[in-house]
């Protein structure tokens, strides 16, 4: 009886292993990629406040639509009991009356956004305190722990700031990562290409 063939999949790309237009189309990707990404960074930076009107209109949106949907859901579904469909229109209403303020005001859901962070950060610190386990690495988790409430703290009582800063890591962020796609258009390719002068 045969052995069963074992398949592996790999999702590294090998440039060995392409084409020469296979490779001048991944690193055409790359550079388009790394100067869109660059471009956005520092956009981010150029622009913080627009930058945060976008992500706030973003949210806006996303609430409108899932109030819509809400509102249909609870208007069509005939099979959910009658407190159910009226819980879910209204639930629906105000989400939609939330992504309406947000466009006339939109910091406020950048506000807002900002707060369920904060928020989450000191729950997650609380619940890393008290499920530290009891071996080495317990100094770790409590350390984690003290962190995540003290930034918490931090983003609720400066919550502005708190914005701007999120902001500009993921500018700095997306700088990096341009950079790093740009290296790559230049780099992809190089070995393979070796090679085959050399064969």
């Amino acid at each position: 009886m045969s052995e069963p063939s074992i398949v592996t999949t790999t999702y590294t790309l090998n440039s060995s292993k392409l084409s020469a237009s296979a490779i001048t189309g991944i690193r055409w990707a790359f550079a388009i990629g790394g100067i869109l990404t660059i471009a956005l960074g520092v956009f981010l930076l150029a622009a913080p406040k627009a930058s945060l009107v976008a992500v706030a209109w973003i949210f806006a949106i996303y609430f409108l639509i899932a109030g819509v949907v809400r509102i249909t859901r609870g208007i069509v579904a005939k099979e959910l009991g009658g407190g159910w469909r009226v819980l879910t229109v209204v639930f629906g209403v105000l989400l939609v009356l939330a992504g309406i303020y947000i466009f006339i005001d939109p910091l406020v859901g950048i506000g807002a956004l900002v707060f369920v962070i904060g928020i989450s950060w000191i729950i997650e610190g609380v619940a890393s305190l008290f499920d530290s386990s009891p071996d080495v690495s317990r100094w770790i988790t409590v350390l984690y722990g003290v962190i995540s409430v003290v930034a918490g703290i931090f983003v609720l009582a400066n919550p502005v700031l708190a914005a701007v800063t999120l902001l500009l890591v993921t500018a700095f962020f997306l700088i990096a990562a341009g950079i790093v796609e740009i290296v790559q258009a230049i780099t992809f390719g190089k070995q393979a290409k070796k090679a085959g002068l050399a064969a």
